[in-house]
């Protein structure tokens, strides 16, 4: 028996079936078409997403199998692709895979792996890049000195070194002893190599530290870095000073008055100045209080006051009341002799020596009238 054997014209026809029928894709029909990583810069410990996208670029369907992404420098923090099914010609698949980054600064590798099933897998390495570069913060205005109950304006900078933008950048003050205001302040998204500066309003009861808290998010991780102003009372070097000069004291019966000038020799302005005088002086009309309004840096202005002081008294305090720009109130005394005084109290009938000169002058005009009336007599 013969073995029977296509002739000529059934081999064409093989052939021309295998040609027209559609071919079995190959790995090459599959192609990775974009990856990301989010956030995109993980610091050290980060919890973020790898996302990689692929495309059927062939003539048809292709069934898949598991996809999933090999460990390095990142983990997989889930297996959600054990089987995929078919992806049609020209059709896009998206992949997303949760990643922790467990490994310190660098540039890493994790491969991500389909399988085409009979066509081979596809195999493609993702860059992520892991950096723990904090934000930085700085105080970038403060007084020189704080004092107790006085409130001082201080401002925060926050800056971006990171090679990704932070989201969600807030500075909050904490610590104790202090009024604050506002209780937080929030600057937003910083881009990288970008900055932002929060002003705050701190009032100090005591000495104490402060901590400005910068919290903010990289991705879905939120972060915080902290800087610390310590809070010590003392001078501070701009402040008003206002000084008492040319004193001259009179005494008028019973009163005292005195009169001068005085002068703001700080770098600030008092407002508000008032000077009055202090125990063991009593004040009186007209002048208790005189109110010289707002001193700028080297101003002055006379002020004169009126007031009575018990027997033995030789000094008392001039009292100059005043605020500064943010209405802080001060006080500072000045003292002033009562001995180095232009008018002197007449020893026989307790008058001033402005009432005894006087009677001085008539009784001397008295003299020379008498005299010279005599001797017009005597010719």
């Amino acid at each position: 028996m013969g073995t029977d054997r296509p002739g000529p014209v059934s081999a064409l026809l093989i052939l021309a079936c295998l040609l027209i029928s559609p071919a079995a894709g190959a790995p090459g029909d599959v192609t990775v078409t974009s990856v990301a990583v989010e956030p995109e810069v993980l610091m050290p410990g980060d919890s973020g997403f790898v996302t990689v996208t692929v495309q059927n670029t062939g003539p048809s369907t292709l069934p898949l199998g598991r996809a999933r992404l090999y460990e390095d420098g990142v983990v997989p923090t889930s297996e959600p692709y054990p089987s995929v099914g078919d992806l049609g010609a020209g059709l896009n698949r998206t992949f997303t895979f949760a990643v922790r980054a467990d490994a310190p600064d660098g540039t890493y590798y994790p491969r991500f792996s389909l399988d085409l099933r009979e066509n081979g897998t596809l195999s493609h390495p993702v860059p992520v890049r892991v950096d723990g570069t904090p934000l930085e913060a700085s105080v970038a205005d403060r007084p020189d000195a704080f004092a107790a109950g006085r409130e001082a304006a201080i401002a925060v900078q926050v800056g971006n070194p990171r090679p990704n933008a932070a989201s969600g950048v807030r500075v909050i003050p904490e610590g104790a002893n202090f009024s604050v205001t506002p209780g937080s302040a929030f600057i937003g998204t910083l881009e990288p190599d970008a900055s932002g500066t929060v002003a705050f309003n701190l009032t100090p009861a005591a000495e104490t530290n402060v901590t400005f808290r910068v919290v903010w998010r990289n991705g879905i991780n939120t972060h915080a870095a902290d800087i610390v102003l310590p809070v010590a009372f003392g001078e501070d070097g701009r402040e008003a000073d206002p000084i008492v000069t040319n004193v001259e004291v009179v005494v008028e019966g019973e009163i005292y008055r005195a009169t001068g000038d005085v002068m703001n020799a700080g770098l600030e302005p008092a407002r508000s100045v008032t000077i009055s005088p202090g125990a063991p002086a009593t004040p009186v009309d007209p002048f208790r209080v005189y109110v010289v309004g707002t001193l700028d840096s080297d101003d002055i202005s006379t002020f004169e006051v009126t007031f009575r002081a018990g027997a033995g008294v030789t000094e008392i305090p001039l009292v100059v009341d005043y605020r500064d720009g943010d209405g802080n109130p001060y006080s500072v005394e000045r003292p002033i002799s009562l001995e180095n005084r232009t008018a002197e109290e007449g020893a026989d009938a307790g008058l001033p020596v402005t009432a005894v000169a006087a009677v001085a002058l008539v009784v001397v005009a008295a003299g020379l009238a008498a005299l010279w009336y005599i001797r017009r007599r005597r010719r």
